[in-house]
C-alpha cells in the first residue's frame, strides 16, 4: 500500500490483517519503487493524491510491468480534481475516501 497518511495507512494495514491479508505500508512513491517490485498476484493499493511523485504515476508504472499486480486507487479528492489527476488514464478500481469495509474487502 502506497498512503501518505499514516492514520490511513495504519487503518487500512488493520483491516487488511483482520481479514487474513499481509501488507505492508510505504508513505509515498520513491519509498514503495526501491522495494522489490510486487508480484502478479499482489494487489497493490495507491493513494492518488501522494506527495513528490503521484500516485498516478505509482499506477502507470504498475501498469506497465510485464505482469502488473491488481490495483486500487484510492482518492479523497473531488471528483474535478480527480479527472485532472488521472489525465483520462483512469485506474480499473477507484475508491473514494472515506473507504468503507465493504467497499475495499469486495476489490480484493
Amino acid at each position: 500500500m502506497v498512503e501518505d497518511d499514516p492514520g490511513v495507512g495504519d487503518s487500512l494495514a488493520l483491516l487488511l490483517a483482520q481479514i487474513g491479508h499481509e501488507s505492508r505500508v510505504y508513505p509515498d512513491a520513491e519509498s514503495f519503487f526501491e522495494c522489490h517490485p510486487p508480484d502478479p498476484e499482489d494487489t497493490v493499493i495507491v493513494d492518488l493524491g501522494l506527495p513528490g511523485l503521484s500516485g498516478m504515476q505509482v499506477v502507470r508504472w504498475l501498469s506497465g510491468l510485464k505482469t502488473p499486480p491488481k490495483v486500487i486507487a484510492i482518492t479523497g479528492q473531488p471528483s474535478r480534481a480527480i479527472a485532472e489527476v488521472v489525465d483520462g488514464h483512469l485506474p480499473a478500481i477507484l475508491l473514494r475516501k472515506p473507504l468503507t469495509e465493504e467497499s475495499l474487502v469486495s476489490h480484493l
